[in-house]
């Protein structure tokens, strides 16, 4: 590493798990992959000595990690693509990778976003002003976006919706086939005059609008039948996360979660989820795939004399917001009964106890496995440690 911030221990502020392999981003740009059988390093995965990751994605499709990163030889000016197979990572070959999209300038306010969902690729090249959408199996553009007026684009199954330049009292949008770039609506919605926009989502045939200090209105583009939320029922969240299989969605708002229907309907409030970052972050919590689950780096009891300093991991059923686990500080590890007859193993226990209150300080990023049962954290020291049964 030349740089010198890339040699000094910094926060995790990603992590991903591919198979038996778990990537550790850190906030300096430095990642690494470690063996989860082993729990040894096997390699950095910064392949020049100048390479700054920003961020990571597996593409299951394919079995690759895609790393995005800036050089300090291009004054970190553009962003660059790589992808590496798993197997090539396994053996400590992060070099045996290739470059992605060397065609598209990504210099600033460009950007690359993966769709998980619908297996495309989105990015937008700030210079020419063109979107371009890539299939995320290999890589092949199938069209692109040439028009100056697109000022932003939601991606959701199956279709994406184009927000382009407010017009007086409207916003124009259209809506597009995700696989094609095929126009399938264009309409206008009437806005409040000299309010400003809060946001504008879609979720499938659901059109969800919020100005400042009005009512969250929810549009079906299909008949233009229109919902209104009261404005005190439904405050403006800093965050989203559309749950498809439920057709729910999760607001966040305040430290707290709350989970609504497209009906304007609050579904569940959780009994015990505060969060611990005020500012909401999707690397702190995680989904399982099943959309049944949520699990977050959240405030610990306020009667735990350990919680001091430290946080608790909470995993809640998202339809009926109840607490179903909890990791905190004054957990047993292991048995407390057990470890009461032998002097060494309540040593051990303490030593335990006290690495795992340590762990739970200022978690920065988390992780599920959900194939082998494990949640990895990460923390504001650098450290990523791994919670198994």
């Amino acid at each position: 590493m030349v740089l010198p911030f890339l040699r000094k221990r910094s926060k995790i502020i990603e992590i991903v798990a591919a198979r038996d392999i778990v990537f550790a981003l850190a906030q300096s740009g430095v990642c690494a992959a470690f063996s989860r059988d082993t729990n040894q390093r096997i390699c950095f995965l910064n392949v020049t000595p100048d390479e700054v990751i920003r961020s990571l994605f597996y593409n299951k499709n394919n079995d690759s990690l895609i790393t995005v990163s800036v050089y300090a030889s291009d004054n970190f000016s553009s962003l660059k693509c790589r992808s590496t197979r798993i197997e090539y990572i396994r053996r400590g070959q992060p070099d045996a990778g290739f470059a992605l999209f060397e065609s598209e300038s990504l210099k600033w306010p460009g950007f690359v976003e993966f769709d998980d969902v619908n297996g495309k690729v989105l990015t937008y090249s700030a210079q020419d002003s063109i979107y371009k959408v890539f299939d995320l199996k290999n890589y092949t553009m199938l069209y692109s976006i040439a028009d100056k007026n697109v000022q932003e684009i939601k991606i959701s199954p199956g279709i994406m919706l184009l927000i382009l330049t407010k017009t007086s009292g409207c916003v124009p949008l259209e809506i597009l086939s995700i696989e094609d770039g095929t126009v399938l609506k264009s309409f206008n919605h009437l806005l409040h005059r000299n309010k400003k926009v809060d946001f504008i989502e879609q979720f499938n045939e659901k059109l969800l609008v919020k100005q400042e200090n009005e009512n969250l209105q929810i549009l079906d583009v299909r008949n233009f039948d229109l919902t209104e939320v009261s404005r005190t029922e439904f405050m403006t969240p800093s965050a989203f996360i559309f749950l498809y299989e439920n057709q729910l969605f999760l607001t966040f708002r305040n430290r707290t979660v709350a989970v609504w229907n497209f009906r304007g309907e609050l579904v569940t409030s959780f009994e015990d989820h505060l969060l611990w970052h005020p500012d909401c972050n999707t690397n702190n919590i995680y989904i399982t795939s099943d959309q049944d689950l949520i699990i977050s780096y959240c405030k610990a009891d306020s009667d735990d004399p350990l919680s001091e300093g430290n946080g608790s991991i909470n995993i809640s059923n998202i339809l009926t917001g109840k607490c179903l686990a909890k990791i905190k500080a004054n957990n047993s590890f292991p048995n407390e009964n057990e470890c009461s007859q032998n002097s060494k193993k309540h040593r051990h226990a303490s030593r335990i106890r006290s690495i795992a209150a340590e762990a739970l300080e200022d978690i920065t990023a988390l992780f599920y496995d959900e194939e082998r049962n494990e949640i990895y954290t990460g923390n504001r020291n650098g450290l990523v440690h791994v919670w198994s049964n």
